[in-house]
């Protein structure tokens, strides 16, 4: 049986990639507007006007501005979070009127 290949030269990937900050700075800068998605299921939208390592504000229209603590987020998303449609599914309605006849070039009226 041959040795198995070991993976001792391969680094782990980092546990954070400093990426959050400058994503978190472009959305304040354009007053984007985002849904966040709390843990407890609730959406609240507005545009993020402020961020540090903990926390973020959130300027809503029309209601209260939340500071919400990162830890409560379940993600961010740009624009409106849109719920996925329930697919029903399609039904046939039966004809009333009793079987329907083939066409044939008889019945259509042409030859």
């Amino acid at each position: 049986m041959p040795p198995r290949p070991t993976n001792k030269g391969k680094t782990p990937p980092p546990e954070e990639t400093f990426e959050e900050a400058a994503y978190l700075k472009s959305l304040g800068e354009k007053q984007k507007l985002v849904s966040i998605k709390l843990n407890g299921g609730e959406v609240v939208r507005g545009w993020i006007e402020y961020y540090d390592r903990n926390m973020l504000r959130l300027t809503r229209d029309g209601a209260p501005n939340l500071f919400i603590y990162k830890t409560e987020i379940l993600y961010i998303a740009e624009g409106e979070i849109t719920t996925p449609r329930v697919r029903r599914p399609r039904t046939v309605k039966a004809a009333s009127e009793g079987p329907v006849a083939p066409l044939t070039p008889e019945s259509s009226g042409t030859e």
